[in-house]
């Protein structure tokens, strides 16, 4: 059985590429595997055009075609082939006000997409329960994100004078103003993942936080962040799925999250949830990780046993087993 995976252009990011690779690199023995990259990073109309032509003349006939997720318009190039399609979210269609704007991403990125795919994949049951509310379908599976095989336990005793509190991520929905005001006046070192702009600067200054910042860091040395953190700091506001919550947990680190979905459902109730809305829930939630050693290990403990269940062999039989049942349909 050949397999191909179709991958959004690299300059739109790397995060699903690095979820795929470890999937691909665990079905490489069962199945033939290829990847082509988008040519376009842009979604306006030509950019689709070309993608899907690209798509088209890339497309695998005789095998399971594999859309990886963000380049769901690309499948017109795939009718008729096998297709699975990953959806990560949806928040193409969910942060969208403009009444037409939405309608055309619906009809264009879930609408049709859903309707030409064999089997659509959801990396969680919130993203699998928000797409039934736009579109009612029987295709639809969960198959949770594998974590990365690089992650791995090491030991570090908590520095309860100033732990260093990870933070990965700097968009909108991954709450960072209000990380920095429920940690004013807590004795800790900030560490930021990712480019920050003038208003959070700013905001940092205003609340003399001490911390530290950091870019466009390669996979290795992201895990080097995890081993050098006392606490993932993970309360966003909206996430298709949650990577740094089991990062954190296969590394050994305790980690802060919000009480939504899908990340309680990704978390496994192995983290400390807050309400990420309340600044007084994220303090309290800090000053209890900080000054409760038992409480520390024991959600230390239940998080190493939940990323079992992301393990990548598990997580890519489960593929396995969907490649088969369309080929053989």
């Amino acid at each position: 059985m050949k397999v191909k995976f179709f991958f959004r252009n690299t300059d739109c990011g790397f995060s699903i590429h690095t979820v795929f690779e470890t999937i691909m690199k665990e079905i490489q023995s069962s199945v033939c595997v290829s990847s082509v990259n988008m040519p376009s990073a842009s979604s306006m109309p030509w950019d689709v055009v070309k993608n899907s032509f690209f798509t088209y003349k890339n497309k695998n006939k005789s095998g399971v075609n594999h859309i990886t997720g963000h380049i769901h318009d690309v499948i017109i190039g795939l009718i008729g082939c096998k297709i699975v399609l990953t959806v990560h979210d949806l928040v193409f269609i969910d942060n969208v006000k403009n009444p037409v704007k939405r309608f055309y991403k619906w009809f264009f990125w879930l609408y049709i997409p859903v309707r030409v795919a064999d089997v659509v994949t959801c990396i969680s049951a919130a993203t699998k329960n928000n797409i039934l509310k736009y579109i009612k379908t029987d295709k639809l599976v969960v198959i949770p994100n594998a974590i990365d095989p690089i992650y791995e336990y090491v030991p570090r005793p908590f520095n309860e004078i100033k732990p260093t509190i990870l933070h990965i991520g700097t968009g909108w929905n991954k709450n960072l103003t209000n990380t920095i005001k429920a940690l004013r006046g807590i004795s800790c070192h900030l560490r930021i993942i990712g480019r920050l702009d003038e208003a959070t600067s700013r905001i940092l200054m205003q609340c003399e936080m001490e911390y530290s910042n950091a870019y466009d860091l390669t996979s290795e040395e992201i895990r080097q962040e995890y081993i050098n953190c006392d606490m993932v700091n993970f309360p966003s506001i909206y996430e298709g799925f949650g990577m740094p919550i089991i990062e954190g947990q296969a590394t050994g680190r305790v980690v802060l999250s919000s009480m939504i979905e899908p990340l309680s459902e990704v978390s496994g109730n192995a983290v400390h949830y807050v309400d990420p809305f309340d600044i007084s829930s994220l303090r309290a939630g800090y000053e209890k990780i900080i000054g409760n050693p038992d409480y520390r290990q024991r959600l230390i403990q239940e998080g190493l046993d939940n990323v079992r269940r992301f393990a990548p062999e598990v997580i890519a039989d489960k593929y396995l087993q969907v490649y088969k049942r369309i080929i053989n349909k």
